[in-house]
């Protein structure tokens, strides 16, 4: 072998979850992921165990997103969505009896919605503990993140509030997993120097950033992307390969965009009687997407084709292969100029597989079962095995830089989202003070002051910036933020008059549960 590619799915959802609702569209965003992108990677995984493909996964599951997986109200909701899919299949079925080419994808629906129901009961409901299993094994490496996929050089001006972030995480994975991460996905690949000393005290061994992070380091690398340096802390820093993510995300070179594939935008939900499909939509007085979706991308226009799975799935397969022929032949480059073996580090949402490329997870399997069988120029692996393999490296300050939009921080920071911050800092400075005014709590003291750093970890999350930014969900994100921003400021005048209100700390308990054992300790 003649080099390394490390394929990193990061899985994130903001914490979201209303239990003082008996349906709640943002949840959504959790059921939908949970059939169409995480059920379905558990199934490629697990096809690679039973087939004998050895090939190594990174997975970065965000400590949100563990928390949603692992609640059983959340657990209960999903099995119910899935079931309302099988129902709505069912109907569907039988309303496009008379048209053969939709009938044949509604039967289909009908039949995936049925064997995704039968493995999430198969799995106990527990997302969280199948890739446990499938990491046990060693197949695949799971990275942690920020508690809250809070952007970490914002946070930077409040050491304490980085490091609650960043320790937070650990211990939550510590939980999830039973054992420590290596790796941690920095949310949107955000870097900044001087975050390194908080990633070292938490144990960390590696992260990722893009591109120009390193291209752009001081000194500048002679490897470029293609191997990670070491921070002047020890920390490795790998950087992301610009044609791997080229071929997925470019709008124009993107294999997502061919016409075969099944088109996200058209769905039942805005095509059929409003009365007919309203008892299935997450909420009932709203149009929404259902997941039933008859047509395939075809071309810029409304007039769409019915969607060939088989056609599309031929497509994944070809794209499967160019896919692996480039890889194959950038590392034998690679290899040819440098003198030690290259690593192509390839990271994507996980998302993207399933949810907005409906046929992301088979042309994964194929990229991989091809690579294991059809070449010999890369290992597929994970950063941390390369590290292993690999111990010495040159030693360089990587550059400030995310993989938004421009490669910097105006996703995150711009007209419309940064009144949040000086509220956030000021928050963090009174948590601060929190704690050193309580370095023992115990009894209701400790448990206000434990919600009172959820309710700040959750404001801090990089979910509701990114929302006002894009417009998607503004009126949301701008509530989410506030609630969470005012629980906390009454906790903190709460607790400064020694007199908490049970009642009020119970609800918020009740609704805001992530992370029962956080160290609030943390901010001192």
């Amino acid at each position: 072998m003649q080099g390394h590619f490390a394929l990193v799915l990061h899985a994130h959802l903001p914490f979201v979850r209303h239990p003082e609702h008996e349906r709640f569209l943002e949840e959504n965003w959790l059921f939908e992921a949970i059939a169409e992108s995480y059920l379905p990677l558990l199934q490629v995984l697990e096809g690679w165990r039973r087939d004998g493909v050895k090939a190594r996964l990174t997975l970065s599951l965000s400590p949100t997103l563990c928390s949603m997986l692992r609640d059983p109200l959340l657990q209960d909701r999903a099995r119910r969505h899935l079931e309302g899919l099988i129902e709505l299949a069912e109907k569907e079925t039988i309303r496009t009896h008379w048209e053969p080419a939709t009938n044949r994808v509604a039967e289909m629906y009908l039949e995936r919605f049925t064997r995704l129901h039968e493995q999430y009961l198969g799995y106990g409901a527990d997302l969280v503990a199948a890739f446990r299993r499938l990491q046990d094994e060693g197949r695949v490496e799971i990275i942690t993140c920020a508690a809250t996929h809070a952007v970490l050089p914002l946070l930077a001006g409040h050491p304490p509030s980085l490091r609650a972030q960043v320790f937070v995480a650990r211990d939550q994975y510590r939980a999830c997993f039973g054992r420590a991460p290596h790796g941690i996905w920095l949310p949107e690949c955000a870097y900044a120097p001087g975050l390194e000393e908080v990633l070292v005290e938490a144990g960390l061994r590696w992260f990722i950033l893009e591109i120009h992070g390193l291209t752009h380091a001081q000194p500048s690398p002679r490897d470029g992307a293609a191997a990670p340096v070491f921070t002047p802390k020890g920390l490795a820093a790998f950087g992301r390969d610009q044609s791997s993510a080229r071929q997925v995300w470019s709008r124009k070179e993107g294999y997502p965009g061919d016409f075969r594939y099944r088109e996200f935008y058209r769905d039942i939900g805005f095509d059929l009687d409003f009365d007919y499909l309203k008892s299935h939509l997450p909420a009932a007085d709203v149009r929404t997407g259902t997941g039933i979706k008859y047509h395939a991308i075809t071309g810029g226009g409304r007039d769409k084709r019915i969607y060939d799975r088989g056609e599309a799935l031929r497509a994944a397969d070809e794209h499967a292969s160019h896919f692996l022929r480039e890889r194959v032949e950038q590392v034998r480059h690679l290899a040819s100029v440098m003198d030690r073996p290259p690593i192509l580090v390839a990271p994507y949402d996980a998302e993207l597989f399933g949810h907005w490329w409906y046929e992301g997870p088979e042309f994964l399997d194929r990229f991989v079962r091809k690579a294991v069988q059809e070449q010999t120029a890369f290992t597929l692996i994970t950063p941390t095995d390369y590290l292993r393999e690999n111990p010495d490296h040159h030693v360089a300050t990587p550059s400030p830089s995310t993989w938004g939009e421009g490669g910097h921080l105006k996703v995150w920071l711009n007209d419309k989202n940064a009144w949040l911050y000086p509220h956030l800092r000021a928050a963090g400075e009174r948590m601060t003070e929190l704690a050193a005014r309580h370095p023992q709590a115990d009894g209701l003291t400790a448990r206000a002051l434990k919600q009172a750093a959820r309710e700040l970890l959750l404001a801090q999350a990089s979910d509701w910036a990114f929302i006002l930014t894009t417009g998607t969900s503004p009126e949301y994100a701008r509530r989410r933020f506030t609630d969470h921003l005012s629980r906390f400021l009454l906790l903190h005048e709460q607790l400064l008059r020694g007199a908490v209100d049970e009642g009020k700390l119970r609800e918020m308990e009740g609704q805001d549960n992530l992370f029962p054992d956080v160290d609030y300790r943390y901010w001192a």
